[in-house]
Parts: structure tokens; C-alpha cells; sequence
């Protein structure tokens, strides 16, 4: 069992020492996942902080995830941002994966927006649409709570039923129909990873409700509402997952359908942003 006395403490040394190094406090927290790295150069960054300069962060072993904390503004509003993401496929356990949500939280950040790469399983959805997450299924076998709560971050039983903000999701809808950006909705599979699933598993997911799946996301949000923070993530379909027309993929054909995609999903977070984030003093 986790000592959660002392995985605390770790978050709270990790924030006191991005503190430090932070020009102001930020209210806005971004996870740069596959499809946003564009959004990084939009950033105005003050300070630039590697994972590796901060005690007990992790360190991202996916290729195409930078591993560093851009603090600056975005759209005239304080953010901080990850550029890399952990994920459960890579060996670490569901806290490690959500440690830096937790420290963004102990920094009194009150709103998360993520984005994620993802397969696309419903029939109307297309290689290079965004999709809005409205709802989620954990299939992925563990979870961020496991072991005894932090009442200072949230209650044992978090209630779930809305996890995705709805003012935020309205606003990206205004955003995006403003700018004629496609805009699907629906809800988000995660799973484990990191293969790719079989015909049999996508027409599982699809059976049981879900839209697209993808191998992160979950832990951070389950972990965002727990310490109350307002979330809106925005995955970008990177692949149709047709099982009766499934072609194999490779992760370069990934990360060209999420390069093609990153100019509208950069565009529609930045907009979000200028909308909820408010401006720096002074």
C-alpha cells in the first residue's frame, strides 16, 4: 500500500520548488499531449523547467513527449503547462502518472485542459477530427485514489458524474463553430497499452458506449476532480478503428494524422483559453 503521508510531502517539495521558479501563479493548466505541440510555441514562456530539475517528478520515455514544465502566458492569461505526459505503459503506477496534476493543484491552479491522441470507433467520426470529451470509462485496471485519501485534496468518494466542466465544453463548441473547426463529441475508452486493440476489443468498447480509446487522460482527470479542479480535454482521432475495414497502423501514421489535426486543436485550446483565463496584473 502507498504511503499517501509521504507521496504528499513529495508533491508538496515538487511544488514549492516550481514555485520558486514561477514569475506569478498560475490559474490554467494544460497537458501538451499528442496533437499540441504546436500550442507550446504559442506560449510565452517565462521559465522552462525539465522534469529532471524537479525532485520526484517522472520522466517520460514516449519519443515523441518532451519532458518539461513551460510556465508563461497564453492568450494574455497566466498558464502552466506540461509538455510530455506520463502513462501507465510505461511502468509507472497511476499515482506517478498523476503527480503533476496533483502538484499543479497544490499550486492553486482551479482548471486542467488535456489533450490526447486517440482511435476513432464510431462510424462518424474521421482520421483528423477533434473530439470533445463528454464522458469516460476507466477500463485501464487502476486508479489514482487507490489507497488512503488525502482528505486536504479531496473527499474519499469523489462524485463523478460530471467529470468533464460543462461551461468549458460550451465555451470550445462557441470556439469552434466561431472558427469553423469540426468539433465531434462523445466519450473516451482508456485502456492500458500500449498495443493497439483487436477487431474483437473494438467492437467491445464500442458495444459498451465509447466513442474513441486511447491510453491516457483518465488518471489525470479522476486525480484533477478529486482535488476540484475543472477539466476539459479534447482528443484528436488519430486512426479509424472499423473492425470490419480495420488496416494495420504504425505510430508514424499516428503522429502525421496528429500533426495535420494540430492547427485546429491548437487554435480552438488557445481561443479557450483567452475565454476562461484571466489576464496577468500589472
Amino acid at each position: 500500500m502507498i504511503d499517501m503521508t509521504a507521496y504528499r510531502a513529495r508533491v508538496d517539495e515538487a511544488a514549492a520548488e516550481v514555485r520558486k521558479k514561477l514569475p506569478f501563479a498560475p490559474r490554467l493548466g494544460i497537458i501538451l499531449g499528442t496533437g499540441l505541440g504546436a500550442l507550446a510555441d504559442e506560449i510565452d514562456a517565462a521559465v522552462s523547467i525539465p522534469y529532471d530539475d524537479l525532485p520526484h517528478f517522472p520522466l517520460s520515455t514516449v519519443e515523441s513527449h518532451h519532458g518539461r514544465l513551460l510556465a508563461g502566458t497564453l492568450a494574455g492569461a497566466p498558464v502552466l503547462a506540461m509538455q510530455g505526459r506520463f502513462h501507465l505503459y510505461e511502468g509507472y503506477s497511476a499515482h506517478e502518472v498523476v503527480f503533476p496534476v496533483r502538484v499543479m493543484g497544490a499550486l492553486g491552479i482551479d482548471t486542467l485542459l488535456i489533450s490526447n491522441a486517440a482511435g476513432g470507433m464510431n462510424p462518424h467520426f474521421r482520421r483528423g477530427d477533434l473530439m470533445l470529451l463528454t464522458d469516460h470509462i476507466n477500463l485501464q485496471g487502476h486508479n489514482p485514489l487507490e489507497g488512503p485519501n488525502v482528505d486536504a485534496w479531496g473527499p474519499r468518494f469523489p462524485d463523478m458524474s460530471e467529470p468533464y466542466d460543462l461551461e468549458l465544453r460550451r465555451i470550445a463548441e462557441e470556439r469552434a463553430l466561431e472558427r469553423g473547426i469540426k468539433l465531434q463529441q462523445g466519450v473516451y475508452a482508456a485502456v492500458v497499452g500500449p498495443n493497439l486493440e483487436t477487431r474483437a476489443e473494438y467492437r467491445f468498447l464500442r458495444q459498451i458506449g465509447a466513442d474513441v480509446v486511447g491510453m491516457s487522460t483518465v488518471p489525470e482527470v479522476i486525480a484533477a476532480r478529486h482535488m476540484d479542479l475543472r477539466v476539459m480535454a479534447v482528443s484528436v482521432i488519430t486512426d479509424e478503428c472499423f473492425p470490419d475495414a480495420l488496416e494495420p497502423v504504425t505510430i508514424e501514421e499516428v503522429l502525421a494524422a496528429a500533426a495535420e489535426a494540430e492547427p485546429n486543436l491548437t487554435a480552438l485550446m488557445k481561443a479557450v483559453v483567452e475565454t476562461v483565463g484571466a489576464p496577468v496584473a500589472g
